[in-house]
């Protein structure tokens, strides 16, 4: 959540870049991006353009070697130019995506610490985070990454303060979990610099019928991804998100939603189709799969978070559940022959 005066700085920053001429923004683009987050955040700039009927934003686009870059769907975007052209930029974003740890080098790094010498705000959209992170720019900051990525920029750097936030903007710090809260984050900076009458009706363009708080939850609210409204399953349900690493008994579960074992049986079998132990093993192993992906914690670490007493027992309901072991997880496919 923006509290306080923790965005007032940028506020300020923003508005007194308005005598300026138009405020600039750029993008340093990450391989694998997310097209999505990156529309999400270009396309109401050049809609307030349109709505204002006057340039009050400009854009540049580069990457960390100037090349082109393939978004994680494969669409090539061009760069204008290499990243020294972002250092006429009064507003910087990285933007990323998947396998971030991949293209999370030195000299893309120095990009980032070069901008902020050099007096820009930096922002990050999406696993642009684990970025910031990774240059030292978020050491006692609020900051904010896509839920997915949560738990491994959490075990990568213990010491930050993260959130579940659509997006964060502490000091000079700007993160964004992503997806469409793009979208949200950049109507907030409009809003902030030409005010709430313009943010609307960029809005209202891209028929987005509210624009979210930035503490409004990533996710969807369990009643909309489970398709049921049963209160006690859903009760039971978050109990069981809550409780990874110490799962609950079944009696626990019951006990908690006032119900018998019996009951909560049937409930699991009318409204999911499957028994409690089974969604509630699922949701434990879907939560080692990330950590997996996106951690370096061992794989007897990630039993442990995820409520299995040893890696044997691990490995064997992993592999039940997703055909490979835990280790195969982690062991890069081979390019397929075509």
């Amino acid at each position: 959540m923006i509290a306080g005066m923790r965005d007032e700085k940028i506020k300020s920053l923003l508005q007194a870049s308005k005598s300026a001429g138009p405020l600039k923004v750029g993008f340093l683009l990450i391989p694998n991006f997310s097209m999505l987050a990156f529309a999400s955040a270009i396309e109401p700039l050049r809609a307030a353009n349109r709505m204002a009927g006057e340039e009050l934003f400009s854009w540049v686009i580069s990457s960390p070697n100037g090349q082109p870059t393939e978004a994680s769907n494969s669409v090539v975007v061009s760069a204008d130019g290499d990243p020294e052209i972002l250092q006429s930029c009064r507003l910087v974003f990285a933007c990323a995506g998947l396998d971030i740890k991949k293209y999370c080098t030195r000299d893309t790094l120095n990009v980032i610490r070069k901008l902020d010498r050099n007096g820009a705000i930096i922002g990050a959209i999406c696993t642009g985070t684990y970025l910031m992170a990774a240059a030292g720019l978020l050491d006692d900051r609020r900051c904010t990454i896509h839920w997915e990525n949560i738990d491994g920029l959490a075990e990568e750097f213990p010491l930050l303060e993260i959130t579940n936030e659509l997006f964060e903007i502490d000091d000079t710090r700007i993160t964004c979990s992503g997806g469409t809260a793009s979208l949200d984050m950049i109507l907030y900076l409009i809003s902030q610099v030409h005010g709430s009458s313009l943010a609307a009706q960029v809005s209202e363009q891209f028929i987005h019928d509210r624009i979210r708080d930035p503490s409004d939850r990533q996710r969807m609210e369990l009643r909309s991804r489970l398709g049921v409204s049963h209160p006690k399953l859903l009760a039971v349900v978050s109990f069981m998100e809550e409780g990874l690493e110490e799962p609950y008994s079944q009696t626990e579960l019951a006990q908690k939603a006032n119900l018998s074992t019996r009951q909560l049986e049937r409930l699991f079998r009318k409204y999911l189709q499957t028994t409690p132990t089974r969604y509630y093993l699922n949701l434990r192993l879907a939560r080692a799969r990330h950590l997996l992906r996106q951690t370096s914690m061992s794989i007897l670490s990630i039993a442990l978070a995820c409520g299995f007493v040893s890696a044997s027992h691990f490995s064997k309901c992993y592999r039940e559940v997703y055909g490979r072991t835990p280790r195969a997880e982690r062991t890069p496919e081979a390019p397929s022959a075509s």
